[in-house]
């Protein structure tokens, strides 16, 4: 079985170097023309899917739906779930990187962005959020996340939806956001704590697991 992770394309906030966490930018021309090339390497490469699993975030779904168009698998379910959604940055969401790193100092953001553990700045009020999030429990989200509280909300639906297809011979592909694909890379990998701080991926880029029939780890490719 296969599954493939894929950050979504550039948005236009990562061309302004803005922190986004749950805000909801589109993809920008770049982000686009990343998107449409995974699609094209996926389909090149002779990966077919049978699921579909992205974040409730536009920038997700506008990449997986370029790549499901070139690879000709528009009628493919896709699943939207808040818990791929991108990491919560709290107060950091909306900020330019570079001024923030100028104020607190770059070493405090690498911290911020980077640890498994560390959250950023809290946000002072909850987030508003409407209709599309009606199922979301609010509790578990908290007003700024770091890695391992982002890898608590998207281990459930590892366990209860993606690794639930891949044992029964699906392959899977996953559309999500730099942060909730580290943390789920952390689970599948086995990867320690520090280990986890160095991993960076890369925005439109196909990243191809192929598993056991008892979901053991057998290969790691990047398309």
């Amino acid at each position: 079985m296969k599954l493939v992770f894929i950050r979504h394309g550039q948005s236009e906030y990562n061309l302004a170097n803005i922190f986004t966490g749950w805000l909801d930018p589109k993809l920008s021309l770049k982000g686009h023309q990343e998107a449409i090339q995974a699609g094209r390497d996926l389909k090149a490469a002779g990966i077919t899917f049978d699921q579909v699993y992205t974040s409730r975030l536009s920038r997700a779904v506008q990449t997986t739906y370029h790549v499901l168009e070139e690879m000709d698998y528009l009628y493919l379910p896709v699943e939207k779930s808040w818990r791929l959604n991108e990491r919560h940055y709290g107060a950091l969401q909306g900020l330019d990187k570079a001024k923030t790193a100028e104020k607190y100092g770059a070493d405090q953001v690498h911290i911020w962005r980077r640890s498994f553990d560390v959250r950023p700045p809290q946000a002072e009020e909850s987030q508003a959020f409407d209709d599309c999030y009606q199922d979301l429990d609010t509790s578990l989200l908290l007003p700024g996340e770091s890695l391992k509280d982002t890898l608590e909300r998207t281990l459930p639906y590892w366990q209860d939806r993606i690794a639930p297809d891949l044992k029964a011979g699906k392959n899977v592909l996953v559309v999500a956001h730099g942060n909730s694909l580290r943390s789920l890379t952390k689970q599948i990998e086995g990867l320690d704590d520090q280990a986890i701080v160095d991993l960076e991926l890369a925005t439109g880029q196909p990243i191809v697991y192929d598993f056991d029939d008892q979901l053991q780890l057998i290969n790691k490719s990047i398309l």
